[in-house]
């Protein structure tokens, strides 16, 4: 078992070493990201522990927090600069995109309110 512990904190520390090289832009995003997944998980617990009355409302609010740190995470994908898929895209287009697509999801979302 000791051999297990080693392992997983050997892992651990090789993962922090290679994210403290991440740019900061990006871990800006991740912030982002496991800030929206969050609040999408908050509101699952909550609706377990009072009930459901409103359920397109919780619909909305889970589909609008999982929604955006979907197009969060495309964002990051397309500002990373080691990708090189998308090393012609400037990043204000990158963000521009994720703007006009976040604009579009919550007007579905508005929608779906009724």
């Amino acid at each position: 078992m000791p051999r297990a512990t080693s392992d997983a904190k050997l892992l651990i520390q090789s993962l922090s070493k290679a994210y403290a090289a991440t740019p900061t832009n990006l871990k800006i995003i991740d912030l982002y990201v496991i800030c929206a997944v969050a609040t999408a998980l908050i509101q699952v617990a909550y609706m377990g522990l009072v009930g459901s009355f409103p359920f397109n409302s919780f619909l909305s609010g889970v589909l609008s927090c999982i929604g955006t740190a979907v197009l969060a995470v495309c964002l990051r994908i397309q500002v990373n600069k080691d990708n090189k898929e998308f090393k012609d895209l400037p990043p204000e287009r990158a963000f521009a995109d994720f703007v006009l697509c976040n604009l579009v999801l919550h007007l579905v979302i508005m929608n779906f309110l009724g």
